[in-house]
């Protein structure tokens, strides 16, 4: 039986198919497939530019590689690209079910991990900084570890702010909520779950997202957004549902659902970073001080404000973020043209 395996083992792709390589991982359980190569050189000085650039000329690879039958509704990846700073070790180009993400924390994670970890940034001692570029900004990471194996990673997020606090808006079918608006590399709307009498819990997956896009829409509809420098960052990104949490020293229990309906997994690194400036605005959180938030998996993010910033005309925290990633595998994907099905589609 081994030697029919291995038979199988052998199996070549036509030189007329298209393979892409990626290392897979998690971080807080939140999957992140980061593509090491066969995917097109992309064109632009700027993180932003080369994602424009993605968008327009190969958009049909980001289906591939997220879309079933490769990967599933909720999947998430990266792009890794040339830094646009000289300063910076790389950039990253986030990619999902929907499109194209301003920033992603788990991924930020993932990617400062198995950089140090694969020699592409070289690891100076216990704490390693790693600068990436991503279409928000520079994000600053430091991955921890006394051996060859990074054990943490933190990273300090762009400046953070509110946008909206405490505002009142009615949802078709939900009635009146009260949310808040912030920004953490990415535009969310924030609200207390237990207005719509259900809990952050696995048992209400279905509702959760339901519930998030119709939030997500009506918000966007009503409450425009504009980013102080970047056209390309103002959108509303996600719904981030909130609830104390019932574990011990554990600050809040939260779950986003972004793009086009996915659940993260993880307690979302943008989100928490929205979240910090929230509390802080709120004078519920004092500076360097530190609080940790799980997942609809019980997956943690710690996350505390280290500075305050103006940014435009918003005052502004810069929060940092802490949490683990995981590889779960390296994969070879043939994209066959041939392949009806070749871009991918997705059955909820």
């Amino acid at each position: 039986m081994t030697n029919i395996a291995q038979k199988f083992a052998n199996w070549q792709p036509s030189k007329n198919a298209l393979v892409i390589e990626t290392l897979d991982c998690h971080t807080g359980g939140e999957p992140l497939r980061i593509i090491t190569s066969g995917f097109p050189e992309l064109n632009g000085e700027s993180v932003l530019a080369k994602r424009k650039d993605c968008k327009n000329r190969f958009d049909h690879l980001r289906t591939a590689l997220m879309f079933e039958p490769r990967g599933h509704a909720d999947m998430y990846g990266a792009i890794v690209v040339e830094p646009e700073r000289s300063s910076s070790h790389f950039g990253a180009i986030f990619i999902h079910n929907e499109g194209y993400s301003s920033m992603c924390g788990h991924a930020t994670i993932a990617l400062a991990k198995f950089a140090v970890e694969s020699g592409v940034v070289k690891k100076t001692g216990d704490v390693t900084q790693v600068l990436i570029d991503v279409p928000c900004g520079q994000i600053t990471a430091y991955a921890y570890g006394k051996s060859d194996i990074i054990e943490s990673v933190n990273f300090d997020c762009v400046p953070s702010y509110v946008v909206h606090q405490n505002k009142n808006i009615f949802i078709e079918g939900l009635g009146d909520i009260q949310f808040d608006l912030a920004f953490g590399g990415a535009y969310y709307v924030y609200l207390d779950v237990r207005q719509l009498g259900i809990t952050c819990d696995r048992q209400y997956y279905n509702q959760l997202i339901s519930y998030g896009r119709k939030i997500k829409a009506e918000v966007a509809r009503q409450f425009p957004i504009e980013h102080p420098f970047e056209a390309d960052l103002s959108f509303l990104y996600g719904t981030i549902f909130i609830e104390p949490s019932e574990t011990e020293g554990i600050h809040s229990k939260n779950v986003c659902i972004f793009a086009d309906g996915e659940v993260d997994r993880s307690p979302t690194g943008s989100g928490v970073s929205g979240r910090a400036a929230i509390h802080f605005a709120k004078e519920e959180l004092a500076l360097n001080q530190v609080i940790t938030i799980e997942s609809i998996l019980g997956s943690q993010f710690s996350v505390e404000v280290i500075k305050t910033v103006k940014f435009g005309e918003h005052q502004a925290i810069i929060p940092r973020v802490s949490g683990e990633a995981f590889i779960t595998g390296k994969q070879q994907f043939i994209i066959d043209k041939k392949d009806p099905l070749q871009q991918g589609f997705i059955l909820r």
